[in-house]
This record gives structure tokens, C-alpha cells and sequence, in this order.
């Protein structure tokens, strides 16, 4: 039904996942994210308490290995579960029921995890985690685009494409970035369209955005002139005019 991936970026300690499937609005059902926490896709048929429970016992001080096994043991239905982790340390864990969409399966690195259902065949998965090594040293945003790609690239979701999603989360409570295709014929590629868009026009505001512990001030000017132009003027384009 659906491949995702999870990761921490060593040198910032942000925390992301990129999720695709073949149904609409995944990044409604499947991402999660906690500042100074972790990350999570909880996916095949999805129960998003087990993501928020394993936020919940690594918020606590539990790893993301432990958190998982603990949510899942929770879960009656668990096998027909699946379930990507990083939390704020870097540690990665995976769970890919028995009861799951073949074909189905997970890949397990520092800082990552790669998982899914219903694919073309492993070669998604194996795309998507070569994809993420290639990228190190690029920004956490970028290095999860490529991995969906390359994972679209392979064959992803047997039935097809519809929604794609990408979520950064910092240190704050509120995401640094949170982009949604809820229904595309090429979902991937429409994302990448709109994160080159938000790179231009989404980020410079968000980064003005108030802080904790930090005095809310004025936007900066450049980024009030900009957003004050019609989308199409702007850098990047997109959107429409009025009238």
C-alpha cells in the first residue's frame, strides 16, 4: 500500500519522513512527528496510536526499538501492522507484520529506516535506502525527496500512485516543513514541485515564525515584500493570479 522512510540528520538533529502511497491524503494517516523526540510512519493498515504511543514512551526516555516493541505489544492486530522509527538519538527500528501486502519490507540503517507494502517487489525498498546513503551531507528535506523518488523511480506501490507527503520536524513544536499531494496522477513529482516552491517561498517565512524562548519580532522585509506579490511573481511561481 504504501513506502516511506524515517530519518535523523546527524549534523542538525532534524527528524523526517517521505511517505507515497496508492490512496488519497496519506500525509493525513501516516507521518508523525515530535519535536526533540522522533519520527514515525505507521502504514499497511494503519493505527495511529502506535505511532503516538511510541512518541509517548521515547518522549519518556525509551528507544525507539524499545517504543516500538512496547506499542506493538499493545496492538491485537499488530501483524497487519507496519511501522518506521527514528528517534532524537538516531536510533531506527522497523516492524513489518506477517499479515502485511506482499510484496513487504523494511531496511534498518543509523539514523533510517525504509519500510513498505504492497510494492512492485524489493527493489523499492533497496532503491530508497541507496537513494538516502548517496545524499549524506544534503540537507534532511532533500535527501528524503530523493529516496521517494528513487523509490517511485523502482515501482512503488503495485496499484499506482495518488499522495505523496515529506515532514521535517525541528526544534520547535510546530513542523519545519509539512507538504501534502492529496491526489495526483505522479504524486512524487508533484511533490518535488511544491518543495522547490516552499524552499522559495514557505521556508523564509517559517524561519521568522515565533520561537520559544526567543522574542517574537517583525518578518523580516524581504519576506513581506515577497509574500505581497501575487504567487506567480514570486520566486519559484506557482499558484495563480487574481480575478
Amino acid at each position: 500500500m504504501t513506502f516511506s522512510i524515517v530519518a535523523r540528520c546527524p549534523s542538525t538533529g532534524l527528524l523526517g519522513v517521505a511517505v507515497a502511497t496508492a490512496v488519497p491524503a496519506v500525509g493525513s494517516m501516516c507521518p508523525f512527528t515530535r519535536a526533540k523526540v522522533g519520527a514515525v510512519s505507521t502504514q499497511s493498515w494503519v493505527n495511529p496510536y502506535l505511532a503516538l504511543g511510541v512518541l509517548d514512551a521515547v518522549a519518556g526516555g525509551r528507544s525507539a526499538r524499545a517504543a516500538l516493541d512496547t506499542a506493538l505489544a499493545g496492538d491485537g492486530a499488530r501483524e497487519l501492522r507496519q511501522i518506521g522509527v527514528v528517534d532524537r538519538a538516531g536510533e531506527a527500528a522497523a516492524f513489518t507484520g506477517s499479515g502485511c501486502t506482499p510484496w513487504c519490507g523494511q531496511q534498518v540503517g543509523e539514523g533510517v529506516a525504509v519500510q513498505g507494502n504492497m510494492l512492485t517487489g524489493p527493489d523499492v525498498i533497496d532503491a530508497m535506502a541507496a537513494a538516502f546513503r548517496a545524499g549524506e551531507g544534503a540537507p534532511l528535506d532533500e535527501r528524503l525527496m530523493r529516496a521517494l523518488e528513487a523509490g517511485d523511480a523502482a515501482g512503488g506501490d503495485r496499484r499506482g500512485r495518488q499522495s505523496a507527503s515529506l515532514r521535517v520536524q525541528g526544534e520547535e513544536d510546530y513542523c519545519a516543513l509539512d507538504l501534502r499531494v492529496d491526489d495526483h496522477p505522479q504524486p512524487v513529482t508533484e511533490l518535488r514541485r511544491v518543495l522547490e516552491i516552499a524552499r522559495l517561498q514557505l521556508v523564509p517565512f517559517v524561519e521568522g515564525m515565533p520561537r520559544r524562548g526567543v522574542p517574537p519580532g517583525p518578518a523580516p522585509e524581504a519576506v513581506t515584500a515577497m509574500l505581497a506579490l501575487s504567487p506567480p511573481r514570486r520566486p519559484g511561481g506557482g499558484g495563480s493570479g487574481p480575478g
